[in-house]
């Protein structure tokens, strides 16, 4: 057996279900807190309603925070989602199969392309290069070509290992949002009411970083496939012709006009452009938040589908992408209200600062948000976990908080190599297994580790 074959057998046998993977955090987050945090002069069952009143309000936390962001987050995969189902998606994938002759130069082309699309939106990133790839397959299936097909699952993964520095990363544009930074420390703690993301995704340290894994990747992907391993058991094509529209009459007509959509949709885009260009009095990244990237992401998913009834169709397809964050986000709010209502979070953030240096404590971010991710398979889930913490440390030691936030995300996104829960609707799409992919993403992994080490080092 393979050291892959092995690593993924333990894996699964070590790591149950994602949704089961929050509830024991939680169970195991709840004892923590009941025995370490107990105040000597009440009895162990005051504390106990106490933490449970804690993890209760956290769960649903109100005014715009734990279902807001879940929402935020859904909508957010699921119109990227919806993007990648269109017709010009579609055109554009047919454009990047041409050019690829040979498993070296698709494995480029595809992490190439996979990567630029996962900067934008990390759900269309992810949906687009399983589609690509299961494509290109086919593709070689026709001609009866060679085809490391692995190989090429495993580049048409690799957007979810720069997602986090991209335009959707959770923690970098949550941080932007109004008042979330606030929310994570105490009043009067002189903290920006958020963080553009000028400092953080528009940064030097991440603009290199991106640059790197953009020329890095798709280069160690391409010298992988000169080592062609031709994998016989190919795709078949997959019978694409559309269906007959069923004739609507009176103002079931408007759903299929495609004026229409473009009515509502140019709407929308024009809105966005007049909020993002024309309506600020000076240049500023300010208006790049959740809210401003969905509704751009709405506008242009009516736009592209050239009618309602597409745009509805194709979200009823995406939408089950979203059954994880759905489920998991409650619970890992509930996790946020046991550790503040407890003050745990006070006494993690204190042991950060006892063992980090302003230099060290990136680091120390990094390969702790690494850690989580695995446990915590969301970028925003993990936001809501760790950020509170990572924060807070941050500021009592004086370690600049675009720079923290940042270390967090490339932390999350290195070990989705490793963590197979957001390879599902890939391996679907394209009908390999973990194990296929796997030595591939253990190699990206590695680039991965060197290049943001090198970043937060050296920045």
């Amino acid at each position: 057996m393979s050291f892959a074959d092995k690593f993924a057998t333990a894996y699964k046998k070590v790591l149950p279900s994602p949704f089961s993977i929050a509830i024991l955090l939680t169970f195991f987050t709840f004892l923590i807190a009941l025995i370490f945090t107990k105040n000597e002069q009440i009895g162990y069952g005051e504390h106990t309603l106490h933490l449970l009143k804690s993890w209760e309000e956290g769960l649903w936390k109100e005014g715009g925070g734990g279902l807001y962001f879940a929402f935020q987050m859904m909508l957010m995969l699921v119109l990227g989602h919806i993007m990648a189902l269109s017709t010009a998606a579609s055109n554009i994938i047919s454009k990047l199969t041409a050019p690829c002759t040979t498993t070296a130069n698709t494995a480029f082309i595809v992490t190439f392309s996979t990567i630029l699309v996962s900067l934008f939106n990390w759900g269309l990133g992810l949906i687009f290069g399983a589609i690509l790839a299961r494509k290109v397959g086919e593709k070689f299936a026709r001609e009866l070509k060679p085809l490391n097909y692995p190989l090429i699952g495993a580049a048409a993964y690799s957007g979810l290992m720069v997602w986090h520095g991209g335009l959707s990363g959770s923690a970098p544009i949550k941080a932007a949002d109004s008042g979330n930074i606030a929310s994570f420390l105490p009043e009067n703690s002189n903290v920006p009411d958020q963080i553009d993301l000028s400092l953080t995704t528009f940064s030097t340290m991440n603009i290199v970083v991106s640059v790197l894994l953009i020329i890095g990747l798709p280069t160690l992907m391409y010298f992988l496939g000169k080592k062609d391993k031709p994998y016989t058991d190919l795709p078949q094509v997959i019978n694409t012709e559309k269906e007959a529209q069923s004739i609507n009459k009176g103002a079931e007509k408007l759903d299929q006009s495609s004026l229409f959509a473009y009515i509502i949709g140019g709407i929308i885009l024009f809105y966005a452009f007049y909020k993002a260009v024309i309506l600020p009095e000076e240049f500023s990244l300010k208006f790049l938040n959740p809210n401003f990237i969905n509704f751009t992401l709405l506008g242009f998913g009516i736009v592209l589908h050239k009618g309602i009834s597409k745009f509805v169709s194709a979200a009823n397809q995406a939408i089950s992408g979203a059954t994880g964050i759905l489920l998991q986000f409650p619970l890992y709010f509930g996790i946020l209200g046991l550790m503040v209502g407890s003050g745990l979070i006070n006494d993690i953030s204190d042991w950060f600062v006892q063992v980090s240096t302003e230099f060290t404590f990136p680091i120390y971010t990094f390969i702790s948000a690494g850690l989580v991710n695995v446990f915590v398979p969301s970028g925003g889930g993990q936001w809501a976990v760790q950020g509170p913490i990572i924060i807070s440390a941050a500021h009592e030691l004086g370690v600049s908080l675009p720079k923290a936030i940042m270390a967090l995300s490339y932390g999350d996104q290195l070990t989705n190599m490793i963590q197979p829960f957001w390879a599902l609707p890939l391996l679907g799409i394209t009908g390999l297994k973990a194990k296929d992919i796997l030595p591939y993403t253990l190699m990206l992994f590695l680039a991965g580790l060197v290049i943001f080490i090198l970043g937060l080092v050296l920045f």
